[in-house]
């Protein structure tokens, strides 16, 4: 007999010792692409809020009715005019300046990942909050994270 003419049944199907699982994640050197940090390290944040949701035609109502002229211009903004000054916050917007203010007291240089003694998972041996920075994580640190800067000591501190 042929495969030609060979029914459903016939043909080969795995059964469910040799089915596979989903395992996940791949591991890196299952990959195409060349990362490099663990896809669990690098994790993902998430945008503040939902995109477009005051804009019309989110829903099927409003993708049927379509928008009107009206709302079109509205959504726009127009080109500041030639010689006006910018709308802008005035923070930093002298021309030929450095851009925004840097507060000393704050630091230049980021810290990584903030760690306590104990790690998180230990009892608590040290009552006040101390932390030592353990490096930056592999992939995009969360808003907390990113926000922590190291600030130099009083006596490693040199003048400007």
């Amino acid at each position: 007999m042929g495969t030609e003419s060979a029914m459903g049944d016939d043909v080969y199907q795995p059964d469910d010792a040799e089915g596979r699982e989903d395992d996940g994640i791949l591991d890196p050197e299952d990959t195409l692409s060349d990362r490099e940090a663990d896809p669990y390290d690098e994790g993902w944040s998430p945008p503040e809020r939902p995109l477009a949701v005051n804009h019309v035609g989110t829903t099927a109502r409003e993708q049927h009715e379509g928008e009107t002229l009206d709302q079109r211009l509205a959504e726009e903004v127009p080109d500041p005019a030639l010689g006006e000054p910018d709308d802008s916050n005035g923070i930093g917007d002298l021309p030929g300046g450095e851009g925004e203010p840097i507060d000393d007291q704050v630091g230049r240089d980021r810290s990584g990942r903030l760690v306590a003694p104990d790690e998180g998972v230990r009892a608590d041996e040290e009552k006040d909050v101390v932390a030592r920075d353990v490096g930056i994580a592999g992939a995009a640190a969360s808003a907390e994270e990113a926000a922590m800067h190291t600030v130099p000591d009083e006596a490693d501190e040199t003048p400007r």
